[in-house]
């Protein structure tokens, strides 16, 4: 994911003309930033992945279904968050939805308050997905600087062992595992050994 401090843009996918516009002037309402698009193929040859916010979809659109959309999204890693609406009472589409990730499946006609609290919810959960991301990717840029021995020392040290333990481990003194083990928190740069597991922690959850 590519950091970004654009403003959050609301990307409207609605193959029908009188409910894209009508989509538009709501969102643009509360003054967010929003781009509309007549299919999925004309969103997904304009989408720049870098750029946060969330998308709104129809179900049920000529060629590719918001479905279709949506599975498209995920296989491309792009992690907007999607709002599905659909004029028909299909519950096997809006299990397929939800099931996939979609923050929430809106039957029309619907409320113009819901849908904007829905468009608020999507907007500050990509927020923190991204601030997220960041946060990963300098806890990781920190940890890449770890030698080989610094990283071994700080699997053990978060795992709860003592330097003596470690020592005994790694065919070290005590010393030599003090020094280490200071390293480590300095390049992760981690004020506590609670911080430095929080941190540990927060690495694994990015692999998995």
């Amino acid at each position: 994911m590519v950091a970004t401090t654009a403003e959050p843009t609301v990307f409207v996918v609605e193959d029908d003309p009188v409910m894209r516009e009508s989509l538009r002037n709501l969102v643009d309402s509360v003054h967010l930033q929003v781009e509309t698009f007549a299919s999925a193929q004309e969103f997904l040859d304009a989408l720049n992945g870098g750029r946060p916010g969330c998308v709104v979809a129809d179900v049920r659109m000529p060629g590719m279904s918001g479905l279709d959309l949506q599975r498209e999204i995920v296989r491309r890693r792009i992690s907007l968050p999607m709002i599905m609406i659909s004029g028909y009472g299909d519950v096997t589409s809006a299990v397929q939805a939800l099931k996939a990730g979609a923050l929430d499946f809106i039957e029309k006609p619907f409320s113009r308050q819901l849908f904007l609290d829905r468009i608020a919810q999507a907007i500050e959960r990509d927020r923190q997905v991204r601030e997220a991301e960041t946060r990963r990717a300098e806890m990781a840029a920190r940890y890449a600087r770890l030698t080989r021995r610094e990283r071994e020392v700080m699997e053990l040290v978060v795992s709860g062992q003592t330097n003596k333990l470690i020592a005994m481990e790694l065919g070290l003194c005590e010393k030599t595992v003090e020094v280490h083990r200071a390293h480590v928190m300095a390049k992760m740069q981690a004020g506590s050994l609670a911080e430095l597991v929080r941190i540990a922690l927060f690495l694994r959850a990015g692999q998995t």
